[in-house]
């Protein structure tokens, strides 16, 4: 095989819904100033008894079940998430056991917001090398259970959720090269430390960064998989809010792409959001199968990754 592709997505987000009138009660607040800052009206919460493993398995499920395949044809599980609170066992190893797998390998990667493209391009590289055959590749947070509820720069952005995408083998590459750095000297932007670990960011050092020197990395990313912005079907970039997304677009020069702004009614979910955008696109059918998508994930240590893909 020269390459791999992805053949299914799924997506999982939890019953109980936060709006923004609802945070308007909690902090100091409003649906305008959230709607005209960030561009969020609505974001999902998971309970106490919602682990992040267990929106993982659920948004899993609903990718092996598109694909048509069982636990048991996967033999590589990789989550991207930096909401775990438990070191071991892994959150893949979790969703390995919710889903009945026999000895799959399990891998968590932590790139925070940037995650899924990472578990992505590995997955990608594992399957070329020979390593793997068919992989899960998941990205699942729960970012409301590391929440200061009383900081409202904060507090109005985030939600949880999950999507998972299977990949397999292809003759024909379907994932293309993946560019990725970071920018290690500016990782104090964005945070989630202590006892118990609390998200924190500063805001503006995110939002000039994103929307500066990512628009030309977003190009060299369509550059290395062949292709001009114009040629793209869509762009799912992390859904930070839609104060970085919409001029990160615009710059990119992908004038006749869908973009996805799940943000809206879903929030900043971090990890998951890249998946969880693009398997609402593919499930309402917004998105041709075969055409080029690009995904771009950035954020915690001030990271990138990107990604041309053909939609599954």
């Amino acid at each position: 095989m020269t390459g791999s592709r992805v053949v299914a997505l799924g997506h999982y987000q939890p019953a109980k819904v936060l709006t923004n009138d609802d945070l308007a009660a909690m902090v100091d607040t409003s649906d305008e100033w959230i709607s005209t800052r960030v561009g969020i009206r609505t974001r999902h919460v998971a309970g106490p008894e919602e682990p992040v493993d267990e929106l993982a398995a659920y948004a899993a499920g609903k990718a092996l079940a598109a694909a048509g395949l069982t636990p048991a044809d996967i033999d590589l599980v990789l989550v991207a998430t930096s909401t775990a609170i438990d070191r071991s066992p892994n959150t893949a190893a979790r969703v390995a056991a919710r889903l009945g797998m026999a000895s799959p390998a399990t891998l968590d990667i932590n790139v925070v917001c940037a995650g899924f493209t990472h578990a992505l391009a590995t997955a990608d590289h594992a399957v070329r090398a020979g390593s793997a055959t068919r992989a899960l590749v998941i990205g699942a947070d729960k970012m409301t259970g590391i929440t200061d509820w009383t900081d409202r720069t904060t507090c109005v952005l985030v939600g949880d959720g999950a999507g998972a995408a299977v990949i397999e083998a292809s003759d024909e590459p379907g994932i293309g090269p993946v560019l990725w750095g970071s920018v290690p000297e500016m990782g104090h932007a964005v945070r989630i430390e202590g006892t118990p670990p609390v998200f924190a960011q500063e805001g503006q050092t995110v939002y000039r960064w994103a929307t500066t020197q990512l628009p030309p990395i977003a190009r060299q990313v369509c550059e290395r998989a062949g292709y001009a912005p114009e040629d793209l079907a869509a762009v799912v970039t992390h859904q930070a809010n839609l104060r970085i997304i919409e001029p990160l677009v615009k710059k990119l020069g992908a004038v006749n792409a869908v973009v996805a702004k799940d943000v809206v009614d879903s929030g900043n979910t971090s990890a998951a959001s890249i998946p969880m955008a693009l398997s609402k696109l593919v499930e309402r059918g917004e998105i041709e199968p075969g055409a080029p998508v690009l995904l771009f994930g950035f954020g915690g240590n001030l990271s990138y990754a990107g990604q041309v893909i053909r939609c599954p």
